[in-house]
């Protein structure tokens, strides 16, 4: 039986070969015409050159001529060598121009020159150096403009020959630097990958048992939350070579490169064992297999299964793991998924208040820090960064604290840097009229006496009235006391009642309503929508739920497609629910502020005068309301 499959293994090899050398075959086919054809371009360009560049515009006439325009004194500066006499001669129009004529025997030509004054020289010119001149040179010249096309293409003139080859970066054991102490706020994905960690290096503790690695290892997670540095960590802690390639980097226009690439990349793997095979963004080569019925065999198909086939047949003995990285799991094919190639799934999640700290902690290693900064407030009034957004905060606090010339950064360009990142750069030389400052000060003062008023809404951090980012005239910040994982009926209400209050308190100062409010009214419609057609909080149409689009797991957008599969009567339905339900929320909000409408034209007063009011300062005016209505 085993010989049977060892001969069935060097036949499948020697198939594998033999494409190999068919493939090389064609590709050097390729390079040949390639390079003929830019030969023969060169050679063109070369007649032409000599033709008209170094020869100029010279006219051969014979010697009888030659000869009469002598007699005639029309000929000047002649040079005569051993087989051709060059000139100037002068034409029937006055015009001077050089001519050439073959050289004969004559005894009494030079006499003749003696005679009528004209000047001659001789020259003897080697052939050898003329050549050079005008041939090799320009040869050489092109040669060297398509050794720099080549270099340009693909890094070096022998890369034509080279498509196939894989373009994964190869890092040394001793290259990376990266360790586990460089990755913060993702200690439950630590803990994962430690076990592969200790395989790399101790690979024996596990063969002795009976048990086996997983193959591959698939980091999931949202964009910026350190992947890609998790893997380089795992690299670095287990000291053997890392090699890293990008989902887009195997596929190329040429039919069978990117199958290529991969068998090049795992042959590399094996040779250098035990290692680690790391490919970011793996949805740009795995996406599953007959989505586009019109290109079922396309290149990236074929690269696909070549990977699905090559993950198949290494043996996880030699030490070579496979990790890969994406935000869209839920477009990978399948069979790439399954026990035996990615086995194990690890979340790379958005860090929580505890993580955020410790994620600021690592960034804030080689920043001068101000007596003043603490972290931990910094980190809960960041819910939702991930590692690249907290870097980038980080980064921002110290430009502004080296633009105010300070030697430190304090807790003053944190908060700066945190509106910044949110809310968008500030616009303080925008000029606003009057009554535009008016509404938005009334519109942001409803958000924020709608989010105060509430029991279960996040409490405000900020209100401000200074144009910010693209469109934001104004903003209400809030901030979460705690991290947050589900949200009940009566909250998404509230969080309707919070972004409705804008457009309320428009209504009932001014009598009209303006654009302001439109980010409002689609983010309060987008819930109410949730809660009919996902979440089942329709008492009239019950514990069902009506949305078939797939949306992404871990990025914020709407696919914008999928089918509808329910009645019109029950999409009639489904808009008057969310009708309902956006309608029941503007009118509790309405009856609220009008009910306080005398702290609301209070806190927007303060609003117009300060330009921005801190959380502590408006429930300090609310309090101060509250005890002269007592009084």
């Amino acid at each position: 039986m085993e010989k049977k499959k060892s001969r069935q293994e060097k036949k499948k090899q020697k198939n594998i070969f033999i494409e190999l050398k068919e493939q090389n075959k064609s590709k050097e086919q390729k390079t040949k015409n390639f390079t003929f054809l830019y030969f023969i371009i060169g050679f063109i360009l070369v007649v032409v050159i000599n033709t008209y560049l170094f020869t100029g515009e010279i006219k051969n006439i014979p010697y009888s001529e030659f000869k009469e325009m002598i007699n005639k004194g029309k000929v000047s500066d002649l040079i005569i060598d051993q087989e051709t006499i060059q000139g100037d001669m002068l034409t029937e129009s006055g015009k001077k121009v050089k001519f050439l004529t073959s050289r004969v025997e004559d005894p009494d030509l030079v006499k003749e020159l003696q005679q009528r004054n004209i000047k001659f020289a001789g020259r003897y010119e080697n052939k050898i150096v003329k050549a050079l001149v005008s041939w090799v040179l320009p040869f050489a010249i092109i040669f060297l403009i398509w050794n720099l096309l080549l270099r340009k293409m693909g890094g070096a003139p022998s890369s034509v020959l080279n498509f196939g080859k894989s373009r994964g970066k190869i890092y040394g054991e001793d290259e990376i630097k990266i360790t586990f102490e460089d990755v913060a706020g993702v200690d439950e994905a630590k803990e994962e990958l430690k076990e592969i960690i200790e395989y790399l290096k101790v690979p024996e503790k596990f063969l002795n048992i009976g048990g086996k690695i997983p193959k591959g290892i698939l980091l999931v997670g949202p964009p910026g939350t350190g992947k890609t540095l998790l893997a380089k960590a795992v690299a670095g802690e287990a000291k053997v070579p890392f090699f890293s390639m990008s989902g887009s980097d195997f596929v190329e226009m040429f039919v069978g490169v990117g199958a290529s690439r991969v068998r090049d990349l795992f042959s590399q793997a094996q040779q250098k064992a035990p290692c680690i095979i790391f490919i970011d963004e793996l949805d740009a080569l795995g996406k599953a297999r007959g989505i586009n019925p019109l290109s079922s065999h396309d290149e990236r198909e074929q690269t696909l299964n070549q990977l699905l086939a090559e993950m198949d047949g290494f043996d996880t003995k030699t030490g070579v793991i496979i990790m890969g990285a994406t935000n869209r799991p839920e477009i990978l094919d399948p069979a790439l998924l399954r026990p035996g190639r990615f086995d194990r799934h690890i979340l790379v999640d958005r860090p929580d208040i505890k993580g955020r700290e410790e994620i600021l902690k690592v960034h804030t290693k080689g920043v001068k820090m101000g007596k003043d900064v603490d972290l931990k407030v910094v980190a809960a009034r960041t819910p939702g960064f991930v590692g690249a957004d907290l870097a980038n905060l980080v980064n921002e606090a110290a430009l502004l604290a080296a633009r105010k010339g300070k030697k430190a950064v304090t807790m003053e360009e944190f908060e700066e840097a945190t509106d910044r990142v949110v809310a968008g750069l500030e616009k303080k030389k925008r000029v606003m009229s009057r009554k535009e400052k008016e509404i938005v000060a009334y519109h942001e003062t409803g958000h924020a006496l709608m989010a105060e008023f509430l029991e279960t809404t996040d409490p405000v951090h900020k209100i401000s009235i200074i144009p910010r980012g693209i469109a934001a005239l104004g903003y209400t910040l809030q901030l979460p006391t705690e991290d947050r994982y589900l949200m009940t009926k009566r909250e998404l209400l509230d969080r309707m009642c919070v972004l409705l209050g804008g457009r309320v308190a428009e209504e009932i100062v001014f009598g009209e309503i303006s654009t302001g409010a439109h980010n409002d009214l689609f983010r309060a419609t987008d819930i109410a929508k949730s809660m009919v057609k996902e979440y089942g909080m329709s008492e009239k149409l019950g514990y069902v739920t009506f949305e078939q689009n797939r949306k992404p797991l871990f990025l914020d957008i709407n696919p914008g497609y999928g089918t509808k599969e329910y009645s019109e009567e029950t999409a009639r339905e489904i808009d008057g629910e969310i009708k309902r339900i956006v309608n029941e929320c503007y009118e509790k909000t309405k009856s609220i502020l009008m009910e306080k409408r005398a702290i609301l034209d209070k806190v927007a007063n303060t609003l117009l005068e300060k330009e921005s009011i801190d959380g502590e300062e408006l429930r300090r005016l609310l309090k101060e309301e509250d005890q002269g209505t007592e009084g």
